[in-house]
């Protein structure tokens, strides 16, 4: 992609006064939401009159405020706050594995650890990486089974998002976690978007959690942070991964921003989840009638792939072009489908799709993949 064109794809966002998949307000907008979040803890007495929520080096006002709060959503006995989850994921498995006394640990070959951390894990811990699952599957107790040997620690990825956003279901996530017990291996969750997945399996954080010796959640993706995770587990794991956050450089003067929004994405975006996840099932099923294709055809989360019969150029092509001329926020980078001449795109049911009605969310995706909606009126007519 020529900078021209990236260029032209930022203004056109910027631009649009409605977004049909998330957006982002001015930074400007930002800071003055989260200026009046903190205002509204203070108030009601969460934070200490005075202290603004500062911290130092990771410690008081919003950052212990919102650990505690992870932690008793999550059913955990502690949560630590990482300015990425980069950092909270490799902490996670280096403190599992030097309590286990090995470096090998088991994770799908689609983890985001493997496939967008430019080889940290194995260069930062040298961990020896088994893949627990090759390709678009979910892990099961069996995935494990067919790994012989010590590992040090297995990670579960829900959803999995580059295998099409896939969830286990309750029984499999309960059957891998009854077999990493009974194996004596950790196991860990990589929760980036949990918050996320939890309509999926209808259950309480703190039990889908709970099946887990360590979680990681995010706060940017869901949660509409500035930036931010938080590490979940036991009162020593959180206690040795406070240690590896220093040593990583993630102890900083002040994580108090990162903590403010996600102290703001709790209140206002979590309580969203079970209808976003209505919304991207409905919006999914309204697309198929479309003659456009998702995976899952059902979705898990509030995220999923779409399909489209059209060459990927074309299609960011005409979605930029709509973007530009109605101001309305739409994918405009979509991907070459394993299937010539097909072309996909990742949609999520944000806070702001939530504005849009079905049918128009439907419509619009199908516009700029290039397929029509079909005339009720004429069915049955041929012959």
């Amino acid at each position: 992609m020529t900078e021209d064109l990236a260029a032209r794809r930022r203004t056109a966002a910027a631009a649009a006064t409605r977004h049909l998949t998330g957006g982002r307000p001015s930074p400007a907008e930002e800071l003055r939401s989260l200026a009046d979040h903190l205002d509204e803890l203070t108030a009601s007495g969460a934070l200490e009159a005075g202290s603004a929520g500062w911290d130092s080096y990771g410690e008081h006002g919003t950052v212990t405020l919102l650990e505690r709060r992870v932690a008793k959503l999550l059913g955990t006995e502690d949560a630590v706050l990482f300015p990425s989850g980069v950092m909270a994921q490799e902490v996670a498995l280096r403190v599992h594995c030097d309590a286990a006394g090995t470096r090998r640990v088991a994770m799908p070959n689609l983890s985001h650890l493997l496939v967008h951390e430019e080889d940290g894990p194995r260069r930062l811990h040298g961990f020896e990486v088994e893949h627990l699952t090759t390709g678009a599957k979910v892990a099961t107790a069996e995935d494990l089974a067919a790994i012989p040997g010590r590992l040090g620690a297995v990670l579960a990825e829900l959803p999995l998002r580059d295998g099409s956003y896939l969830l286990p279901t309750w029984d499999e996530l309960q059957g891998l976690s009854a077999a990493c017990r009974e194996r004596g291996v950790a196991l860990h969750l990589d929760g980036a978007r949990l918050w996320e997945s939890q309509p999926w399996f209808n259950r309480p954080l703190a039990e889908i959690a709970g099946l887990a010796d360590s979680v990681y959640v995010s706060f940017y993706k869901g949660l509409a942070g500035l930036a931010g995770a938080a590490l979940a587990g036991t009162e020593d794991l959180c206690r040795e991964a406070r240690v590896w956050r220093r040593r990583q450089g993630g102890t900083l003067f002040t994580l108090m921003p990162y903590a403010a929004s996600a102290l703001r994405g709790l209140d206002e975006h979590l309580p969203q989840m079970a209808a976003r996840h209505e919304y991207a099932v409905a919006w999914a099923r309204a697309l198929a009638e479309r003659g456009l294709r998702t995976v899952p055809a059902e979705p898990h989360a509030v995220a999923f792939r779409v399909y489209a019969p059209s060459e990927p150029d074309a299609v960011s092509d005409r979605a930029l072009e709509a973007v530009e001329r109605d101001r309305i926020g739409l994918p405009m980078a979509w991907q070459p489908a394993d299937v010539p001449g097909w072309a996909w795109c990742e949609l999520t049911a944000a806070a702001s799709t939530l504005e849009f009605d079905l049918d128009e969310a439907a419509d619009l995706i199908a516009q700029v993949a290039g397929v029509s909606r079909p005339d009720p009126s004429s069915a049955g007519s041929a012959g």
